[in-house]
């Protein structure tokens, strides 16, 4: 399984994926899902993926060896002139795959899969942070939903719901991240380390961070110590109901 989510805020960007994906108890391996095509300056775009592993893995091999557009030449994430052409590309992708794959897939009883958060910014252009679906269209998020999760994401919603507002701070949307991230590692073992992270501050046009978090990183350890202890303290802090529950 996965849980990956993007985070379009004011200053910027945070993207995280989990790295673990599994077809059963006997097959659990690591593969990052999260894509980056950076030209410091120029560009600065990156995917994040979930679903069926071999169908990622075809959609950003597409996306690397490029794709006709509107009987133009191939584009690639670092050749597309806009973020909305890179969602286009995306999209175009995933279309490309499923033509190949999908029937396959489809005689073999197996869904076709795929979902993916794209988000960054091309000069000239604004910041921008796109939802694409297993049909290959797309929504894109706003200052009103500045969020977007992919795979498992029930467990870690509610933090970012409670949390995450289009003016939440760059440090303070990571350290939420890890937190939504944290609740989902605790409640679901398809989802695992290592955690992805990468942090891009808007107009600057390069990766402001990107970390590879182990489950043992000082940090994030730290992160889900600190969480749970709060929760704990919160939780003791809180009235008994005041009904009549009974004799003790």
């Amino acid at each position: 399984m996965t849980y990956c989510m993007g985070l379009l805020l004011q200053e910027g960007l945070v993207m995280v994926a989990d790295s673990r994906t599994n077809a059963g108890v006997d097959q659990v391996a690591n593969f990052r899902k999260m894509h980056v095509w950076e030209s410091p300056g120029e560009r600065m775009v990156v995917l994040l993926t979930a679903g069926n592993l071999a169908i990622s893995q075809g959609v950003v091999g597409v996306l690397n060896d490029g794709l006709g557009m509107a009987d133009g030449p191939k584009q690639t994430p670092m050749t597309a002139a806009t973020m909305g052409d890179v969602a286009r590309l995306v999209g175009g992708a995933v279309r490309a795959v499923e033509h190949v794959d999908g029937p396959s897939l489809r005689a073999h009883h197996v869904d076709f899969d795929f979902t993916a958060i794209v988000g960054g910014q091309i000069q000239g252009g604004p910041l921008r942070l796109f939802l694409v679906y297993s049909a290959g269209n797309f929504i894109e998020s706003s200052p009103e939903t500045p969020f977007f999760q992919i795979g498992e994401n029930k467990y870690g919603k509610p933090i970012l719901d409670r949390v995450i507002r289009y003016g939440t701070n760059l440090a303070d949307a990571a350290k939420c991240a890890l937190i939504s991230m944290d609740s989902t590692l605790r409640s679901n073992v398809s989802v695992g380390p290592p955690v992805d992270l990468l942090v891009y501050r808007r107009d600057a046009l390069r990766v402001a961070t990107r970390q590879s978090l182990a489950e043992n990183d000082p940090y994030f350890a730290e992160v889900r110590a600190a969480w749970s202890s709060g929760l704990r303290s919160v939780f003791s802090s809180i009235k008994n109901p005041p009904w009549d529950i009974g004799a003790q």
